[in-house]
């Protein structure tokens, strides 16, 4: 899909990726007038599978104190015929969970350095 100039065409191009087999967001916010739309999706899976399926190519993470718990946000964004898509995964880590905070992604880890 080239154009996202109506509403029809953002839900259509998440229609698509669901029909190619990845999991529906478990949220999605579109945007008035169409210029940016966001998938939240539930875990780093999911959110891999969006990302290459929209071919995401910048990548940003946040880590950030939400009431004493300390949640990771990873967000990786495409712009598409002037739209702004991004998929985010938000994920609560602990400070015994610090090598995930330091590396963009936690699954790249080698089971013996974890």
């Amino acid at each position: 899909m080239t154009e996202l100039a109506t509403r029809a065409q953002a839900f259509g191009l998440i229609a698509e990726g669901v029909a190619a087999g990845l999991t529906a967001p478990w949220r999605l916010y579109l945007a008035r007038g169409c210029r940016y739309l966001s998938l939240s999706v539930g875990d780093r899976t999911e959110w891999n599978a969006w990302r290459t399926h929209l071919g995401c190519p910048e990548l940003s993470v946040r880590v950030y104190d939400a009431g004493g718990e300390i949640r990771r946000s990873s967000v990786a964004e495409v712009v598409l015929d002037g739209c702004r898509i991004s998929v985010e995964l938000v994920e609560e880590v602990s400070t015994d969970d610090l090598d995930r905070l330091l590396v963009a992604d936690p699954t790249t880890i080698e089971p013996e350095e974890r």
